[in-house]
């Protein structure tokens, strides 16, 4: 009887822990999106004229690990540097979406699948007309973002430890 109550002891320490996990890791996912799409609103709001998109992205990855070093300064968590794993998802979320898409005049005619990719995400050489343009601010700019977070994240538990 006594193993039995400490077997379900254990099953619900466990699943609040589980719990616990699961909503770090969420808070810590907002927290990187959420620094980004600030990043996005002053840039808009500022409009600097003629940025190019290399120093865009990486100022996406740049702020968001600034916020994931100190946040995990403050309160150690080992949940805040694995959400580059909902930046990866997200981005291959975005490129099966843009395989998917038909080509046409104006819209990446007779792209390979490299090409498609190559030229929504990071529009090189030019960009591919597909969703309008906007592939690296729907797709890398916000997973490069969650990689930032998680490489500031981890940075900062690395030198918390030693």
């Amino acid at each position: 009887m006594e193993s039995l109550l400490q077997r379900d002891d254990e099953e619900e320490k466990g699943a609040s822990k589980l719990s616990r996990q699961a909503v770090s890791f969420s808070m810590h996912t907002f927290l990187a999106i959420g620094s980004w799409l600030i990043l996005m609103f002053v840039g808009y709001a500022l409009n600097p004229p003629a940025i190019p998109q290399f120093m865009i992205l990486a100022f996406s990855v740049a702020v968001p690990l600034v916020v994931g070093y100190t946040v995990t300064l403050f309160r150690q968590d080992e949940m805040a540097s694995v959400v580059w794993l909902v930046g990866l998802i997200w981005l291959l979320i975005v490129a099966l979406w843009i395989l998917d898409m038909p080509t046409g005049p104006n819209e990446c005619f007779q792209c390979g699948a490299t090409e498609k990719l190559t030229r929504t995400f990071f529009s090189l050489p030019k960009p591919s007309g597909l969703i309008d343009n906007d592939g690296p601010f729907l797709g890398t700019w916000p997973a490069c973002a969650l990689v930032g977070y998680s490489i500031g994240a981890r940075l900062s538990m690395r030198r918390r430890a030693a």
